[in-house]
């Protein structure tokens, strides 16, 4: 499946956006702008789930750091059709599968993890401080659980970040800010009244407002899960699995 480089906004205008691709991971290799550039999108993307996969193999913290900062610095250089195959082309599923292998090997040739070197730098200083923050909150999860919940997250940021460029792009961004409160749990959800006096706006445009933001919501969703399986049929399936996970 290629990736488009842009979408079109809720408002008709294209506005580019970054994602982890298929086409990024299978055509991209080498030491080339390109290269460099799916990594550090795959790396942002997929760092916490992978991170904490191997923090629950018995990794210390600057081991799991630099066992996943080399494996996707080896990722795009060593690509494996017939495993993304076999794993039906879901990037998810390919990627637990790439690391556990890359632990098993790494774990054979060594009696530990050593340090890594070599390897393009990826600046992750505010992924590994969010990471020390929660590590021990999913302390009750295996590993495989806690890949697949930090998978689900980092979909819903995904959509998250791109809502939010959407509507600062077209100088929405205090209307994102509070329509996003809605989004989270039933508890303290603000009052629409109360937004549409804070925003200047009657409480039923701020109703029709928080209609469209979840619509875009769901097509960003979507689309975040578009591009990362092969096949078009995948992606309903992909999403009641995403749903699930959150839900266990």
């Amino acid at each position: 499946m290629n990736g488009s480089p842009a979408i079109q906004s809720a408002e008709g205008g294209a506005m580019a956006f970054t994602t982890t691709h298929w086409s990024a991971v299978l055509e991209a290799q080498g030491e080339t702008p390109a290269a460099h550039k799916a990594l550090e999108i795959l790396c942002r993307t997929y760092w916490r789930p992978l991170f904490g996969f191997a923090r629950r193999q018995g990794l210390t913290r600057e081991e799991a750091q630099d066992l996943v900062q080399e494996f996707f610095a080896g990722l795009l250089a060593h690509r494996n059709l017939n495993t993304v195959r076999r794993e039906k082309g879901r990037l998810r599923s390919y990627l637990l599968v790439s690391v556990k292998r890359f632990i098993a090997s790494e774990r054979h040739r060594a009696s530990g993890v050593k340090r890594y070197e070599s390897g393009p730098h990826i600046p992750l200083d505010e992924l590994l401080e969010s990471e020390a923050a929660d590590f021990e909150l999913a302390e009750t999860l295996s590993a495989d659980q806690l890949y697949e919940r930090r998978w689900a997250l980092a979909m819903l940021e995904q959509v998250i970040t791109r809502l939010e460029s959407e509507y600062r792009a077209t100088n929405n961004a205090a209307l994102f800010d509070r329509l996003k409160e809605f989004l989270v749990g039933e508890q303290a959800r603000p009052l629409q009244a109360d937004i549409g006096a804070e925003l200047g706006m009657t409480e039923n445009a701020v109703k029709q407002a928080f209609h469209r933001f979840r619509q875009r919501y769901r097509v960003l969703l979507r689309e975040e899960i578009a591009h990362t399986v092969m096949a078009p049929g995948d992606v309903e399936d992909e999403l009641r699995h995403l749903i699930s996970v959150l839900r266990g």
